[in-house]
């Protein structure tokens, strides 16, 4: 099977696993020429797709929920969307920020205006509110539902066998390949690599990681001996640009630009950065 396996982010319920490995395998070869590095083989690259296991089947007739403010019900979600919402402000220039997150948590409404000054920002590309809040739903739902995670993980393991050294996980994707490697130490993947990732989030994501932290830091995922994180400094996702401290100073973190889209995983493909780490893991021992 395949040396590389790539696994996405949310909002690709509506794709497959031929249509992000159409989008993403282009990508990663142009980041490995930045490097003057090729793949021998397109089918040396294969993605793990888990988007079907989010496509309900909502009444609406784009085929997303009639989300609203009111469907922003739990702590874990409103904390995540102010995150989100701060993050935002800092990075945009026409976004606006709460004055104090800490102070507007209890007030009135400022859930409805994280969700409309999210819905104008240049990250989430002028979505509408109900998207905002179907996006926070998938990343709570593989966190909290041990069933689904367990579903999402399994669909990276089916993709790795004896010829697999290298793992990219994008986005959510991230987590989703780290707990798998936790899980997995007996796996030939030596080569981690991150892109955009939100597992540095504390207490929303980096302290319900399985396994769980201990004594503040992260455990090295299985049997990786390099493990590269990049990240635009722009990218709301990722609001914890450097994940070094947080697993034992074993991380590379890199920074990129990726321009107006800056979550977008084709941009992080292609960045000479994503194209080194993935050559790292293709040269023979």
């Amino acid at each position: 099977m395949a040396k590389i396996v790539g696994v996405h982010g949310i909002n690709q319920e509506f794709r497959g696993e031929h249509t992000i490995n159409d989008q993403w395998l282009p990508a990663l070869k142009d980041g490995l020429n930045r490097v003057g590095a090729k793949l021998e083989s397109d089918n040396e690259f294969c993605c793990a797709f888990y988007g079907d296991l989010f496509r309900g089947h909502p009444k609406s007739g784009d085929g997303i929920p009639n989300y609203d403010a009111s469907d922003i019900g739990s702590d874990w979600e409103k904390e995540l969307l102010l995150q989100w919402w701060e993050e935002a402000a800092k990075v945009e220039e026409g976004i606006k920020g709460p004055n104090d997150i800490s102070k507007d948590k209890a007030t009135p409404g400022i859930v409805q205006k994280a969700l409309r000054a999210l819905s104008h920002s240049q990250f989430f590309g002028g979505v509408a509110e109900k998207i905002v809040i179907y996006y926070l739903k998938q990343v709570r739902d593989y966190l909290h539902n041990q069933d689904r995670r367990e579903q999402i993980r399994e669909r990276v393991v089916k993709t790795i066998d004896e010829d697999t050294r290298i793992l990219v996980g994008h986005s959510l994707g991230s987590v989703v390949c780290y707990e798998t490697l936790c899980q997995h130490p007996e796996w030939p993947v030596k080569v981690f690599v991150t892109l955009g990732s939100p597992l540095g989030i504390k207490r929303l994501i980096f302290d319900r990681l399985d396994p769980l932290p201990q004594d503040n830091l992260g455990h090295w995922p299985g049997s990786i001996e390099k493990w590269v994180n990049i990240a635009d400094p722009r990218d709301v996702v990722a609001l914890t640009k450097k994940l070094n401290p947080l697993f034992n100073g074993l991380v590379e973190d890199k920074l990129v630009y990726n321009g107006a889209t800056a979550h977008d995983a084709s941009n992080y493909l292609t960045a000479a950065e994503t194209g080194e780490a993935i050559k790292s893991g293709l040269i023979d021992e």
